[in-house]
């Protein structure tokens, strides 16, 4: 019998791809013949290139077609490609009720760390969005800078311990542990200071919590692929259990510290417990705790907290190093910044200061231009949540189908940005700024549903990137592989690192 069953299993496996497969010839949209099982996602999957680079060739592809929009298949599920303009800010802003949700299992009873923001959808999302977006206004800024600054201190002096002759750096290494330590601080209340200490207890739970073992990738594929309803029936969880309960442990902890004794500390997570109790944040270390109406559980707390996290930290590190990588490559531009900082820091009496950064408009160009080049993000992803026509189309993308916009093919696109692989900060100064076409440009997507913590990643960068090249004069090493590729991991980094050599030019105390 068994002899008889497996080769019909087989056959019905076959048969179920394969008309999974013909999904956008069944529409009529025009598609890319897909690889059986892995679909048009094969060098993806098998780690050969990232997934950034995958999708820009997917729209160069269809823009050379002349298509506003057009099929692929992320294994078996279809996923559309966009290259009009008019299409993406339908998308993103103008028809955002079809497009309100992120592709992602969510499941806040079985696996609580997944109600981040990033996963929430529909009515949930919008509720806490809507309290969680003062907590990034210009004075919360202005609250948790000094965290940012004390800690670029720490790796000006790190960068110091571990800068000897004929001894170049892996600058990603080190602006990794400044970035790990602020968002640590920031987002939990937690000094880690993983620049002297790597081995707590917390970094090492944290680097389970983003390490992308086998069975952690295979969670992640079932997530995706199986329905959300069964998921949900089944309890199905992505985190695994003892990484949830430690970082659920942590926050109830210094919730209830915080709360029975009074503490107020600049950061996030004090922003946090203030919605917690009260709904809304103030300016006031006052943290209400005697309420009975709690507007956020711990689970909540601690889901944003993990998501500020893991949004936070690689995409500012990688950032980070990829500025600094073209700055050693372009000296013209690396003088001309240097000139800008010390200007502006002897203004502000020796000190990086929040006003001080605000003023530096070449440091703006220098970051804007080096997230156009390296956008973390693969692409702005959205979950289609009802029937949507396209317009001027006979097509309609049906609900649960995933529109994704390419930004590294927007970003490098020549129509839209000349000599697209040229760093040049100038395409960011006050004349060009305005020339650029909307929806060509979003390092943290459009819309309702725009990155909500962009104003404090771009802060840590720019303090992290002033520490920096106020102390030393950077070139690049030999080890650097050009031309550069690369990583195949989630936040694309370089491929073999990013290796500078640094020369100590100011003893001025920051």
């Amino acid at each position: 019998m068994l002899m008889l069953i497996l080769p019909a299993l087989v056959a019905l496996i076959f048969s179920y791809i394969s008309w999974k497969h013909s999904y956008w010839s069944r529409k009529g949209v025009d598609s890319i013949e897909p690889d059986f099982f892995f679909g048009n996602t094969t060098a993806v999957i098998k780690r050969k290139e990232h997934r950034s680079v995958v999708f820009e060739k997917f729209y160069k592809y269809f823009k050379s077609r002349g298509q506003k929009f057009g099929g692929i298949y992320d294994l078996i599920s279809p996923v559309v490609v966009v290259t009009d303009l008019e299409l993406i800010k339908c998308v993103l802003q103008k028809d955002f009720s079809h497009f309100m949700n992120h592709f992602g299992y969510i499941n806040e009873e079985a696996d609580p760390v997944s109600g981040s923001l990033f996963n929430l959808k529909g009515g949930k999302w919008k509720n806490i969005r809507a309290k969680l977006t003062p907590t990034f206004t210009t004075g919360k800024m202005k609250m948790m800078f000094q965290t940012i600054a004390e800690y670029a201190t720490n790796l000006q002096e790190l960068l110091e311990e571990n800068n000897t002759p004929n001894n170049p750096v892996d600058i990603k290494k080190y602006v990794s542990m400044y970035n790990i330590d602020i968002i640590t601080s920031c987002a939990f209340g937690i000094e880690v200071n993983s620049m002297k200490d790597p081995d707590t207890e917390f970094l090492k739970y944290f680097e389970k919590l983003m390490e992308p073992s086998l069975t952690l990738i295979i969670r992640r594929f079932i997530s995706v692929t199986l329905p959300q309803w069964l998921l949900v029936k089944l309890k199905f969880r992505v985190t695994y259990k003892n990484i949830e309960q430690f970082f659920l442990k942590t926050v109830k902890e210094i919730v209830e510290y915080r709360e029975k004794n009074n503490v107020y500390r600049k950061d996030f997570m004090h922003l946090l417990i203030q919605i917690k109790n009260m709904g809304e944040t103030t300016d006031t270390g006052n943290l209400n705790s005697e309420s009975t109406i709690k507007h956020l559980s711990i689970n909540e707390i601690a889901a944003q907290a993990i998501t500020f996290y893991v949004a936070g930290y690689e995409t500012s590190s990688s950032t980070m190093a990829f500025g600094l990588m073209e700055l050693a490559l372009n000296i013209v531009c690396q003088e001309r910044l240097r000139e800008e900082i010390l200007s502006v820091v002897r203004k502000y009496n020796n000190k990086i200061t929040y006003d001080g950064i605000m003023e530096m408009e070449y440091l703006d160009m220098v970051v804007q231009e080096t997230m156009r080049l390296y956008p973390i993000a693969s692409g702005v992803s959205r979950v289609c949540n009802k029937p949507y026509p396209v317009p001027e189309s006979n097509v309609v993308i049906e609900t649960g189908t995933e529109v994704m916009i390419p930004l590294r093919g927007l970003h490098r696109d020549p129509e839209f940005f000349p000599d697209p692989d040229k760093f040049d900060p100038e395409r960011f100064n006050q004349e060009n700024k305005s020339r650029i076409r909307p929806y060509t440009y979003m390092p943290f997507g459009e819309g309702p549903r725009a990155c909500i913590g962009l104003r404090f990643g771009k802060l840590q960068v720019k303090v992290g990137i002033c520490a920096v090249i106020l102390k030393y004069k950077l070139a690049i090493n030999k080890k650097t592989q050009f031309p550069l590729k690369l990583s195949t991991s989630i936040i694309a980094g370089a491929v073999g690192g990013i290796w500078l050599d640094l020369e100590k030019i100011s003893d001025l105390d920051l």
